[in-house]
């Protein structure tokens, strides 16, 4: 049992369970009955999304290649994932991870640019089972 943390709109692999989205908006111009169909997801969850302004934040920091810009993003998305509502989200969804198959993911091309690499960490951190 594992999460996975994939592109959304990627391909499925054999056993990625359901696809949670971690993204603060839906897809635009895909009826909602399609998400799943189209590989998006299968469950929205925008809790695990970086907030509005920090997304633009970020947005920006990918765009002009800046390092110093990307570190603060991280830290400020970590600190918005340290809400005790958040970390209850990110502590149950780690544990799951031992009992169940189940990915997140966002849409960003690159992973390493985008705040799923940092909740790769956040679930690292707490001991969830990470493919």
């Amino acid at each position: 049992m594992t999460v996975r943390i994939v592109r959304l709109g990627s391909e499925r692999v054999p056993g990625e369970g359901l696809r949670i989205g971690t993204v603060r908006r839906p897809p635009r111009g895909v009826p909602k009955g399609e998400y799943a169909s189209r590989n998006l997801y299968d469950v929205w969850l925008p809790t695990l999304a970086p907030s509005e302004a920090l997304l633009k934040a970020a947005q920006a920091a990918v765009a002009g290649d800046d390092a110093r810009a990307w570190k603060a993003f991280v830290r400020k998305y970590r600190a918005e994932m340290s809400a005790p509502d958040v970390r209850a989200v990110l502590d149950t969804l780690a544990a799951f991870s031992h009992t169940a198959d189940f990915s997140v993911g966002c849409y960003c091309a690159e992973e390493s640019r985008c705040h799923r690499s940092v909740l790769r960490e956040l679930f690292a951190e707490r001991g969830a089972l990470l493919a």
